[in-house]
């Protein structure tokens, strides 16, 4: 028998000996767990809140930071397994040893290890109740601190820790922003990656922003096909940073399209809420959505998820789904909430939905939280009532009161610009000098996009002036000259096209201001050298929407997809197609640019979407290109069965078209000598249509209407005449009157649109007269009789151009 150790049996009589003196210290000392295991081992087994709270209560005084760092987490887990009409978030924040556990961690915080730090402020902010809660700001502070050692992993979830405190323009989340860009070379992990850009897209460069695009596609393969969050988070990031990129947008819709069955409707709205806003468009995804949107409806009983149902599946249902979406709101028995209210309007706008009941229902609510909505808020209620035609004085009276009020304590440019817009749509729109004064208080820091807004509502509180007040002020003269001055200043102080372009890429080319949209052009060409294979897509779809032909523009265009071509996505071939057909242009190397773009895309047409293929077939068929892949892709029968597209209806005339409409019957002798709004072969709508005889006379429609007598709405359709067989020498004319959106802004130059309908009206066999707008409204024929002179000389006479 071997004996004990000297020194152990020492350490035993000492330890018998300090039982015997303190006590209570050996109870402490003996029960106390050598590891922090077995405590967590119990707090894992706590299948509530209760048992967790009386287990801290229990161990308060000897939980280590480890410990309380559990439990945080433990308390959240609990939350999550619940439904949201289960969750007892206030329940829990408000226990008192919520409180001793909020005091544990405010202690122990320093000891934590990154991990538990990042987790316990992540857990803390989910139960906040205090708008600067203590703790949170340590929790920061601390993370701050210990920035430049976390992982990737660590990083992501610490900036949505930020981003949930709505910190995306800190320094912090700038220093954030900076590890990433220094890291990215080595980054591998595209789920932690996509988050962080979603959080620092507020603070980062377009060439950042490009570095981010190209490492996602290059770490998109790495993730698995069930990637849906990875997914979202990429899309929502190009949502942030304005930017429709085909191919990441088509693989993310992938994503989505593979594991339709397991999206819910929180994550199909989001989806959907991101297609809207950067019109991007997925046939299947659409369908797919729709069909599980629809067996939804029976099933959300809750005002707040049928909410988020309406505003999902309204935009995209039949008219079957629309009816048992309204029937079921009108039903609901709770009031909606502001938020909730606010969310439905919109849908209704969507919907294009004037239930009367449904609006009085949903402005009820509106007029009732209308001091709680935030001007951005009071811009969209605006816009959708006067869009729904809605016309309470006292609603709208409330609202102006209540933009005015918000525009004189308002300092900030794009907070005054979303103001005065939401003013100038009210049936009142005049501004007083108090609201001029805040305009011109603004204009020197304000960006295009502000400049632009303020010029659109200046415009209608002059035409409204002049047409119901019968005056113009010089003020708001003056104010248009100091918009003027201050966007000419902006556009030719600017140094670079990536500057310029963040400002013009929200802007819609067709609203620009016509005073500085030659301005703006120039400053374009000043600076298309830096046009390549990265923004030619983007700068291209913003001139067609301009209406403005440059040819110095559209053959750098042509020139950079003819020279960069395999650096350029194929999904952007058309859209850099587009203004090449809108401006009805042909640059001088027309055949080598369009082939050289079809050759690029060939091998992708059979998996673009069919209305961006339908279109782009359309786009050069204005330019009078008819590449033998695309027809063949076009005109297939598995492809035609994927398009559900449906010939819209055809709609009345307005005052102007009833007026052509009768001068014409006059003309030609009798109200059953033309027809109006004709329905041609291959759906053309053609204004007005007559036939001549060979002697150059009026030949009758088959059933006589008498003069004065209008037909009634919608007008009969033409088609069987236009095919019918016309006596020798006679002719068939169309007479087109074209808006002035069917000319560019700069030039008398018709668009592709109006050219080609010409072109192949004619192949149908009419003699086209297209009358322009300005020439129709010129001083020249400002009278009935002249108007009818005109109209008997574009008839009967010599066709001379009018444009």
């Amino acid at each position: 028998m071997k004996k004990t150790p000297v020194f152990l049996d020492s350490l035993v009589t000492n330890m018998l000996r300090l039982r015997a003196i303190c006590p209570f210290s050996w109870r402490v000392f003996q029960f106390r767990p050598i590891s922090c295991e077995p405590l967590i081992i119990q707090m894992n087994k706590c299948t509530d809140e209760e048992q967790i709270f009386d287990f801290i209560e229990r161990n308060k005084a000897i939980l280590s930071e480890k410990q309380v760092g559990c439990a945080f987490d433990m308390l959240w887990k609990l939350q999550k397994q619940k439904t949201s009409l289960l969750k007892n978030v206030e329940y829990v924040r408000d226990h008192p040893q919520f409180l001793t556990l909020h005091n544990l961690a405010t202690n122990k915080f320093k000891l934590m290890n990154d991990d538990t730090l990042v987790n316990v402020l992540y857990v803390t902010q989910q139960f906040a109740g205090e708008a600067h809660d203590p703790l949170v700001e340590a929790l920061v502070t601390e993370a701050w601190r210990r920035l430049e050692r976390f992982d990737i992993k660590l990083l992501s979830e610490f900036s949505s820790c930020l981003a949930d405190q709505r910190l995306y323009f800190s320094p912090l989340m700038g220093k954030i922003a900076d590890i990433v860009h220094r890291n990215l070379e080595t980054t591998q992990d595209l789920s932690s990656l996509s988050v962080l850009m979603v959080n620092i897209s507020s603070l980062i460069s377009r060439h950042f922003q490009q570095q981010l695009v190209n490492k996602t596609e290059l770490l998109f393969d790495t993730i698995d096909s069930s990637e849906v969050n990875v997914a979202k988070s990429i899309a929502k990031f190009l949502r942030n940073v304005r930017y429709r990129y085909q191919p990441l947008l088509e693989r993310c819709n992938n994503v989505f399209l593979s594991n339709v069955d397991h999206l819910d409707l929180d994550s199909i709205s989001k989806i959907l809420s991101v297609y809207k806003f950067l019109q991007f468009n997925s046939f299947e995804f659409i369908i797919m959505a729709k069909k599980k949107l629809t067996e939804m409806i029976p099933l959300c009983n809750h005002p707040a998820s049928f909410v988020k149902l309406f505003v999902a599946l309204g935009p995209i249902a039949g008219p079957e789904e629309k009816k048992q979406l309204k029937s079921a709101m009108l039903l609901m028995p709770e009031d909606l909430t502001g938020e909730q209210a606010l969310a439905v309007l919109g849908a209704m706008g969507d919907m294009e939905s004037r239930n009367a009941r449904l609006i009085k229902r949903v402005t009820s609510v509106l007029h009732k939280h209308l001091d709680s909505y935030k001007p951005l808020e009071l811009l969209k209620i605006t816009q959708e009532l006067t869009f729904l035609h809605f016309q309470r004085k006292e609603f709208f009276a409330k609202l102006r009161e209540l933009l005015l009020s918000y525009l004189k304590n308002s300092f900030i440019p794009t907070e005054v610009s979303v103001l005065v817009r939401a003013i100038s749509l009210l049936p009142s729109p005049h501004l007083d000098e108090v609201g001029i004064s805040r305009i011109e208080a603004v204009l020197p820091q304000c960006d295009l996009n502000n400049l632009s807004s303020f010029a659109t509502s200046v415009l209608k509180w002059i035409w409204h002036d002049d047409m119901y007040l019968d005056n113009i002020t010089v003020k708001q003269l003056k104010l248009l000259q100091k918009l003027d001055h201050y966007g000419r200043q902006r556009l030719q102080h600017g140094n670079s096209l990536d500057l310029l372009w963040k400002e013009l890429k929200s802007l819609k080319g067709n609203t620009f201001p016509e005073s500085l949209l030659e301005e703006m052009i120039a400053t374009l060409q000043h600076f298309m050298d830096d046009i390549n294979y990265i923004n030619v897509g983007e700068i291209a779809s913003f001139i067609s929407s301009t209406d403005y032909l440059s040819t110095l523009l559209l053959d750098r265009i042509a020139s950079v997809a003819v020279q960069q071509i395999e650096k350029i996505h194929p999904f952007t071939i058309p859209a850099i197609i587009r203004p090449f057909s809108v401006l009805n242009y042909d640059p001088p190397q027309r055949d080598e640019f369009l082939g050289t773009c079809m050759q690029r895309l060939n091998s992708y047409l059979g998996i673009l979407d069919p209305f961006i293929l339908v279109f782009l077939g359309f786009s050069l068929a204005t330019l009078e290109y008819f590449p033998e892949d695309l027809l063949k892709t076009i005109f297939n029968i598995k492809f035609l069965a994927r398009l559900d597209s449906q010939l819209e209806s055809i709609g009345g005339m307005d005052g102007a078209q009833q007026q052509i409409y009768k001068m014409l019957a006059e003309v030609l002798g009798g109200i059953n000598c033309v027809k109006a709004s004709v329905l041609t072969p291959y759906y053309y709508k053609v204004d007005f249509e007559c036939i001549l005889d060979k002697r150059k006379k009026p030949l009758p429609y088959g059933s006589h209407i008498a003069l004065g007598q209008l037909p009634e709405m919608p007008w009969e359709s033409n088609i069987e005449i236009v095919g019918s067989r016309l006596p020798p020498g006679a002719e068939r004319i169309a007479l087109e009157f074209l808006e002035s959106k069917a000319l560019c802004r700069n030039i008398p130059h018709m668009k592709g649109k109006p050219a080609m309908k010409k072109r192949h009206l004619e192949i149908l066999g009419y003699r086209v007269i297209q009358i322009s707008q300005f020439e129709w409204n010129s001083m020249a024929l400002s009278t009935k009789d002249a108007r009818m002179d005109y109209l008997r000389e574009r008839i009967f006479g010599e066709v001379k151009s009018c444009l």
